[in-house]
């Protein structure tokens, strides 16, 4: 999906507001668009990962990532197979559960990998026909369950306090 269109269009609106004042805001709206540029990419990126969120809980089983490549965003669309497609030859090996089953808050983490370590989970979570983000949220569950001898889940319930709720309301 190209961004392009949309910033443009952005940039475009802001001169079209500027036209109708001064030349000091003409020239301030000209300086601005540059550097609009890059946090209307990245809001409209948030925008497009929540919407992806939001999606893959109305999907459950299936999922929707959002993934950048060459700094375009693109959707991956995940589809359990059906009754359709049980007649498949080989059958994925099982995986495990997303360790945050129980409809809790997701957090948004930046994580820096070098550039090698990236291609290699790129290639794992491409074997294992999930998303990145969803192979290293396994992996670092998979951790945790090594380190403290328990899932993932059991020790996030531990340090949850009894206030909090969850869901929709209509």
């Amino acid at each position: 999906m190209d961004l392009t269109r949309y910033t443009d269009q952005l940039q475009q609106q802001l001169r079209t507001a500027a036209a109708a004042g001064s030349d000091e805001a003409r020239e301030i709206a000209s300086r601005l668009t540059a550097p609009l540029d890059s946090a209307a990419r990245l809001v409209l990126l948030e925008a497009l990962s929540d919407a992806a969120g939001e999606i893959s809980a109305e999907l459950a089983p299936g999922s929707v990532d959002v993934r950048l490549r060459g700094g375009s965003p693109e959707f991956v669309i995940d589809v359990p197979a059906g009754p359709a497609t049980a007649s498949a030859p080989e059958p994925a090996p099982p995986v495990a559960p997303l360790p945050d089953a129980d409809g809790g808050a997701t957090t948004r983490t930046t994580l820096r990998l070098p550039d090698h370590l990236k291609a290699q989970v790129e290639t794992a979570a491409a074997r294992e026909g999930v998303s990145v983000n969803t192979w290293l949220v396994r992996a670092v569950a998979g951790a945790l369950e090594q380190s403290t001898g328990r899932p993932a889940a059991q020790a996030r319930a531990t340090h949850r306090g009894t206030s909090r709720a969850t869901g929709w309301v209509r």
